[in-house]
């Protein structure tokens, strides 16, 4: 299949503001605009395509490793530590490594807090930064700036005050060059970040097989997974699980490799959801279930946009539908739903049941039977899918 590397790019940029919105409120299109800010920056230096493509790439993830520092390194005012910032570069380099960049593309993420006077977490100074990396790190900069609602002088003065220190002399003076267009402003505005984006992105097609796909939704599924100490292997759970099943239905190639992927990625709308609901120690209330409900919405919305992933976008965001239509987030009933969304449903009910939660242990096997034929019993479940289920996973 032709994998359009771009619109997964735009499906795990938006996971980010939706994970990065729970302890920063103006975060919206944040990964979007440092992603238009560097390939500005990088088509005053003449970048060749290929650097483009990837910048376009790195800066859109360059936060993927955060969410370990969410729950490790935020106080109780809700603002980032940053002492513990040097995490997520590390963290977000490695999850990296799968990710098609068309070069070798190390210490892009690694070193993208990196200052020009060697003054970043890792001491590294001038041209020993990657370009790339230092070209991100000036567009986080100004985004911060900017989103912080600074005017667009103060911003332009900030920034350019760290020539020589923060930035080097290129950097600053290719901002100049079009830092005073009234254009540059106006772009960067919600309404229009995305299409101006799109005219300035590169366009590339990869051939990828669905087999290549799965170690980069391992890294949505990380993400996922590291947002708490309590969903930490749930994502993977499901994913390994659905394997399981998919041999016991003699699925094909791949069948089984987008039913994988649909497990991988099923939750990744939990990253919208805060953490002071996920961590709960306790049964939720009827508000704090209002806040989980819309992830799947969330999910679907993050996936639909990529071109060959329909049926995954589906399977991913249909699995808490009931089958009598009072499940969420559409009340699909029954004839909307299909064999895998069904099974991926009955898969997720028997992964929370048998997993440590907040507030219970895992729970016993005769337990989770009782549960699980309950729910196939009041018509909200597959009866026959959730009898395979108990009788194939262990």
């Amino acid at each position: 299949m032709t994998f359009n590397r771009n619109k997964f790019v735009g499906a795990f940029s938006l996971a980010l503001d939706f994970l990065e919105s729970s302890f920063r409120s103006n975060v919206i299109n944040h990964g979007k605009r440092v992603a238009l800010v560097s390939l500005r920056l990088g088509e005053q230096l003449r970048l060749p395509p290929e650097d483009m493509f990837d910048l376009y790439a790195g800066a859109m993830l360059h936060d993927n490793g955060i969410t370990h520092a969410v729950y490790n390194a935020i106080d109780t005012a809700k603002l980032l530590n940053m002492e513990k910032a040097e995490s997520h570069c590390i963290i977000g380099e490695r999850n990296l490594q799968v990710f098609p960049f068309l070069k070798n593309r190390e210490g892009m993420v690694l070193y993208h807090h990196e200052a020009y006077d060697g003054s970043g977490f890792f001491g590294v100074s001038g041209n020993d930064i990657p370009l790339l990396a230092h070209i991100i790190r000036f567009a986080d900069m100004f985004e911060l700036l900017y989103s912080a609602g600074a005017d667009r002088q103060t911003v332009k003065e900030k920034i350019i005050s760290g020539k020589g220190r923060q930035f080097s002399m290129e950097l600053c003076e290719a901002f100049e060059v079009f830092s005073d267009n009234v254009s540059f402003w106006l772009s960067l505005d919600n309404r229009f970040i995305v299409e101006e984006l799109e005219r300035h992105t590169p366009k590339y097609g990869i051939e990828l097989s669905l087999e290549d796909l799965l170690p980069i939704a391992g890294i949505f599924r990380r993400l996922i997974d590291e947002k708490s100490p309590f969903t930490g292997r749930h994502s993977q759970g499901i994913a390994e699980k659905s394997a399981l099943m998919a041999d016991f239905y003699g699925f094909d190639v791949e069948r089984k490799t987008k039913l994988r992927l649909a497990a991988n990625l099923h939750d990744a709308g939990k990253l919208a959801v805060p953490n002071a609901v996920l961590d709960k120690p306790g049964p939720l209330d009827a508000a704090e279930i209002e806040l989980i409900k819309p992830h799947t919405f969330y999910t679907r919305k993050m996936l639909e946009g990529i071109s060959g992933l329909e049926d995954v976008t589906e399977w991913a965001s249909n699995h808490h539908e009931k089958l009598d239509g009072t499940g969420y987030p559409y009340g699909f009933s029954a004839e909307r739903l299909d064999f895998e969304s069904r099974l991926m449903a009955c898969i997720d009910i028997y992964q929370a049941l048998t997993e440590d939660r907040p507030y219970r242990k895992p729970l016993d096997s005769r337990i989770v039977s009782r549960i699980m034929l309950d729910m196939a019993d009041k018509g909200f479940t597959d009866r026959q899918i959730t009898a395979d289920v108990l009788a194939a996973l262990p």
